[in-house]
């Protein structure tokens, strides 16, 4: 009897434990929950080592700055440079930046991204700050994607914080400590993904969303999508001034969001009454749009976003560094740096790393070529309109409405250019998506020509026939520095419209002063 009762026992035990295994519904993931011990409010890197050694082992690979792909890569080169070999320049360069940004500050200097481990030290380096006064020059806003500790200084000054100089704070940073990391995404007591971008938690307040409520696949995509975004800094009538904001309460596609600016600033320009300007370029006198980092607009509705393939799927792939439990990896970069291509084989499992490369670098050739077009005719757009406004001979009864639509057609073919150049993937995040923009931006710049010229009753034709290159030539050197010489400023046709500025000497080198503030102007 015993023993038929074991034999019972175990054969029960198995039908139970197959019916478990058979079973049609799959047991539900669940996301790891941890009780750190570190307080909600702790902000430096390091304070995470100890709890997650693996992952912090990870995300110090994002100090690697040497390794590129066909289009990008973690080498900071001068992303006009075409001539020279890295580091300082690339063959897969856009030439005409400086010419296209001239009298806005990424005019002086846009380098290619490092890993975010480099995100305060660049920033602190670039030359777009001002380190030759004790003013930068621009708004503390520039602090908000490149440190956690816009948490602290928003708790203690509130929306007063966003207007004053970047510079008041330069010295309060820590170049590693303070850098992007893990409280950017992570509540560090409970290592829950949080929102630390007051524009992002505005947005989704906007449209009666909460953060902690929504799936967390969308979670997930939105802790990236709190940077790698289109934001602008805010005109005082609208709110807080210089307070960031996402343009998206038309929609994320580029004519949405150009349609939203129109309505969203303060300029009196004629023509462009109530518009948002983020600054008029010398040449051609347009009141222009700089765009950002669209990579959350570009890929919400890209073939992966449509998906349900969030950023963390392809740029945080699973690993496992102990031989054990997986974990994701926080070396926030390209796949394509990986040989095999793990991150996009997780998917594509019956397709070899050869065939997949080979596909994304179609997709980001034909982008390219594109590109470059839609670059070279904005040029020629703002060339046009300085020839249209320089006409002295007999003028059409409507030459001034015709100046401003040729602005208004060079604002848009330039920033919709601009949308897809900014963004980081050359396109293979939205394939079509960025071919559309790229088509717009090209028939807007053309636009642009076409009536400038006969604004200029159609004499100045034969002065924009051509090569581009030959008749306004790439500005392939310019700096704060060198708008202190006025012999630079002679040295192009398109330097001369910008003002010489005074000779001055550094004062800040990262975050450090170089010049007591008693002695500055």
């Amino acid at each position: 009897m015993r023993n038929l009762r074991t034999v019972t026992a175990i054969v029960t035990m198995t039908v139970v434990l197959i019916l478990a295994g058979c079973s049609s519904e799959p047991a539900e993931p669940r996301t790891p929950q941890f009780k750190t011990g570190l307080a909600t409010d702790e902000i430096r890197n390091s304070a995470f080592k100890a709890e997650f050694p693996l992952h912090y082992e990870t995300y110090e690979r994002n100090n690697e700055s040497k390794i590129m792909t066909e289009y990008n890569g973690s080498v900071a080169y001068n992303k006009h440079d075409n001539v020279n070999p890295l580091p300082e320049g690339y063959n897969h360069a856009q030439p005409y930046l400086k010419n296209l940004w001239l009298g806005y500050p990424f005019s002086y200097e846009y380098r290619a991204a490092r890993g975010h481990t480099y995100a305060m030290k660049d920033i602190l380096n670039i030359d777009r700050i001002n380190r030759y006064g004790e003013k930068a020059g621009l708004p503390a806003t520039c602090m908000n994607c490149k440190t956690a500790k816009m948490n602290v200084w928003l708790k203690a000054e509130g929306d007063g914080f966003w207007a004053k100089d970047f510079n008041q704070y330069r010295d309060q940073v820590d170049l590693v400590e303070d850098t992007i990391g893990c409280a950017n995404c992570h509540d560090p007591a409970t290592m829950e993904l949080r929102l630390y971008s007051v524009p992002l938690n505005d947005y989704l307040k906007s449209v009666g969303k909460d953060f902690k409520t929504l799936p967390r696949n969308d979670q997930r995509a939105l802790v990236c999508g709190q940077c790698h975004v289109e934001y602008y800094f805010q005109d005082k009538s609208f709110g807080p001034a210089k307070k960031p904001v996402f343009p998206w309460a038309n929609g994320m596609d580029p004519e949405q969001i150009y349609t939203y600016y129109k309505t969203k600033g303060d300029t009196t320009i004629p023509g462009f009454e109530g518009n948002f300007v983020d600054w008029v370029h010398p040449v051609s006198k347009t009141p222009m749009l700089k765009a950002q980092h669209p990579e959350y607009e570009t890929w919400q509705n890209g073939i992966h976003g449509a998906a349900g393939v969030t950023c963390a799927d392809c740029h945080m792939s699973y690993v496992r560094m102990d031989g054990k439990k997986k974990m994701s990896n926080h070396h926030w970069t390209s796949p394509l740096k990986d040989p095999d291509l793990k991150a996009c084989r997780q998917c594509h499992t019956d397709k070899s790393p050869d065939y997949l490369r080979e596909r994304v670098l179609f997709t980001q050739n034909k982008v390219w070529e594109q590109l470059l077009i839609a670059q070279e005719i904005s040029v020629k757009a703002h060339e046009a309109i300085r020839l249209a406004a320089e006409y002295t001979g007999d003028k059409p009864a409507n030459y001034d409405q015709l100046m401003i639509d040729a602005r208004e057609m060079c604002r848009k073919g330039q920033f919709f250019w601009d949308l897809v150049s900014a963004e980081n993937s050359v396109g293979f995040h939205n394939p079509t998506k960025a071919l559309n923009t790229l088509a717009q931006s090209q028939r807007y710049s053309q636009q642009a020509v076409d009536i400038a010229v006969e604004a200029a009753a159609f004499t100045t034709a034969k002065d924009l026939a051509g090569d581009i290159k030959k008749i306004v030539p790439p500005i392939m050197k310019h700096s704060r520095e060198l708008q202190m010489d006025p012999e630079h400023l002679a040295s192009h046709v398109w330097l001369k419209y910008l003002p010489l500025t005074p000779k001055a000497e550094k004062v800040w080198e990262e975050n450090r002063r170089l010049v007591p503030a008693a002695t500055t102007n």
